[in-house]
């Protein structure tokens, strides 16, 4: 499950760098999305 949100949160983020829509909004994501893997990984 989480390797899908993962995957979909990396694909829009790369769309927003080459079309620039919603960008400050993807980033924010993208990083609560890698907080919440590391957090996982580290309390496996």
């Amino acid at each position: 499950m989480i390797w899908t949100i993962i995957g979909i949160l990396l694909l829009v983020w790369l769309l927003g760098f080459l079309f620039e829509f919603a960008g400050g909004l993807i980033h924010i994501l993208l990083v609560i999305a890698l907080i919440v893997f590391i957090v996982k990984m580290i309390r496996k």
